[in-house]
């Protein structure tokens, strides 16, 4: 495939999608656009992650002829996202002496002050694990924080504080193989939260603080940018599935019925309203409890200006939004997504944001800065490249 086509795919615990698009030019102003995508129900993945990867790769199978025929493109290669019960982020601090003589700190310091705090990752945190992104979230010279980059400046000590995103390597090494068997060679591997956010959240947002929540079937995934990076990244395993389950309990209904019901799918049937409230507002208030005592954890309980955006299949939910309002104490909205300058409105349905977020990664210019994420892949593997994309 050219260079300036892009295929991102989500394999989700409840759909698998495809979506391609391409760079197109108007006046000598690039911008992306879709031009096909696909989708298939997803079977034989439990909590984001591959129990059967014969039947997964044969629903994403489906959901690439879907997106082929459309894009009338073969696809050979895409970005996918990891997500799942094994995602998650912890961040550590590490240091080094300046090497030079006359205190000046070079690229090299920085790889090293980065690779010290890769080294203090606690064991039972490492072990069976793999490094899918590293964000250096703040650096420090003898003692006193830097704004900007490092390099050039003079001291005896350099501290990095780094936040590093892994996944179980062998829930990695079944994506990567799962794509393989339908056919598709992985370009880059990208957390799901991460790629959300390129289309969800503004620069300013990031900048602000706000805690990006992707509510999908069976996990729920949250990542919290600052100062235009993700500090923090955590998935939970409930969602959307727990709330179906809940209302086919409390209102004595087929499955099918309370999965209709919750997605407002049902008319001109009755069903007591309160009760039904109730139910979806118990379960939703156990999954901003997680998000609110994650946010305690990381010091930023109630101190994100631009609050908490809600995306993924179960954001749909009728008076969420209030509902996080509340729990969380923060603003609260519903994502759209926006998919680049050149796109005539913006996208409702938030559910296919990790899906086009892995696009714009995909058709990024080198010089792009993609408010402040970029993949390691990109830089040609180079260290102090991966980390420039972080700095201010």
């Amino acid at each position: 495939m050219s260079r300036n086509i892009s295929v991102g795919i989500d394999i989700g615990s409840y759909q698998i999608k495809v979506v391609v698009a391409l760079r197109a030019r108007e006046k000598e102003r690039a911008f992306p656009k879709i031009t096909g995508f696909g989708y298939a129900e997803s079977r034989g993945l439990r909590h984001g992650y591959i129990l059967n990867q014969e039947e997964v790769a044969k629903n994403l199978r489906l959901a690439l002829d879907q997106a082929e025929k459309a894009a009338a493109v073969k696809i050979k290669k895409a970005f996918v996202s990891i997500g799942g019960v094994g995602l998650s982020g912890v961040t550590v601090n590490g240091s080094v002496i300046i090497s030079r003589a006359d205190g000046e700190i070079t690229d090299l310091d920085v790889k090293k002050a980065v690779d010290a705090s890769q080294s203090e990752i606690p064991q039972s945190f490492s072990l069976n694990r793999r490094i899918i992104h590293t964000v250096p979230i703040q650096f420090k010279v003898d003692g006193k924080p830097v704004y900007g980059r490092p390099a050039g400046m003079k001291g005896t000590k350099l501290e990095a504080k780094t936040l590093f995103i892994t996944c179980l390597e062998h829930h990695f090494n079944d994506l990567v193989e799962t794509l393989g068997e339908a056919g598709v060679e992985v370009e880059d591997v990208v957390a799901a939260p991460i790629a959300a956010s390129l289309v969800t959240l503004s620069k300013a947002q990031k900048i602000a603080g706000c805690v990006l929540a992707n509510i999908g079937s069976e996990t729920v995934a949250i990542a919290v940018f600052e100062n235009n990076m993700p500090i923090s990244l955590e998935v939970f395993p409930l969602g959307g599935n727990d709330i179906t389950n809940d209302i086919a309990l409390g209102l004595k209904i087929p499955l099918e019925e309370a999965e209709d019901l919750k997605r407002g799918a049902i008319v001109g049937v009755t069903y007591p309203r309160k009760k039904l409230e109730e139910i979806i507002a118990a379960r939703l208030s156990d999954i901003f409890d997680l998000i609110e005592a994650h946010l305690k954890k990381i010091g930023r309980s109630g101190l994100l200006p631009a609050g908490i955006v809600l995306t993924g299949g179960s954001s749909g939910i009728e008076t969420i939004d209030d509902l996080a309002k509340a729990a969380l104490r923060l603003p609260s909205r519903i994502a759209s997504i926006n998919f680049g300058e050149g796109s005539k409105g913006q996208i409702k349905d938030a559910s296919w944001s990790v899906a086009f977020g892995l696009c714009i990664l995909g058709l990024s210019e080198e010089d792009d800065g993609l408010s402040g994420i970029k993949l390691a892949k990109r830089a040609k593997n180079d260290i102090v490249g991966w980390l420039k994309q972080f700095l201010p």
